[in-house]
C-alpha cells in the first residue's frame, strides 16, 4: 500500500524559506511568485513558524498589517511537523489532527533534529495514491 512510504521518499528538499524579520508584502510576494500556499520561518536552519498565502492574503485584503509588519509578528507557532521517517499515513493523520480554524492543513514542513529538511503537500500525497 502506497501509505506506507515514508514521507522523505516523496517530499520536495529545496524548499522556499522566509525569516521572520522580512515584511510581510514582501513574504506575500515571494509566495506568489513561487506559486507555493505557505513559506516555512526558518532561522539558523531552525523552523520557527510559516505563513500562509491564505492567512497573509486575507489579512492583506482587509488592510490588518501596517506598513513593516514583519513576518514574525503574524507567523504561525507552534509549527505542525512530520519526521522524514514518518509514513504517507502518519503525514495524512497529522493533517487531519493539525486542522487550524482555516479548516484545512495541507503543506507539511518535515523536520530532523530541529532542521527543517523538506516539505509535503496534500498534492504529493494525492500524487501517490493516483
Amino acid at each position: 500500500m502506497m501509505l506506507n512510504k515514508k514521507v522523505k521518499e516523496i517530499m520536495t528538499t529545496d524548499v522556499i524559506t522566509t525569516t521572520s524579520d522580512i515584511d510581510v508584502v514582501f513574504a506575500f510576494e515571494k509566495l506568489m511568485k513561487h506559486k507555493i500556499s505557505s513559506l516555512p520561518v526558518v532561522e539558523d536552519d531552525e523552523l520557527v513558524g510559516i505563513i500562509t498565502a491564505s492567512d497573509v492574503g486575507h489579512n492583506l485584503i482587509l488592510d490588518k498589517y501596517e506598513l513593516g509588519t514583519s513576518v514574525k509578528e503574524i507567523m504561525i507557532q507552534p509549527v505542525v511537523t512530520v519526521s522524514p521517517e514518518d509514513t504517507l499515513e502518519d503525514a495524512i493523520n497529522v493533517m487531519k489532527e493539525g486542522v487550524s480554524s482555516s479548516g484545512i492543513l495541507n503543506q507539511l514542513p518535515v523536520v530532523e533534529n530541529g532542521k527543517l529538511v523538506g516539505i509535503i503537500s496534500d498534492g504529493d500525497i494525492i500524487q501517490q495514491l493516483f
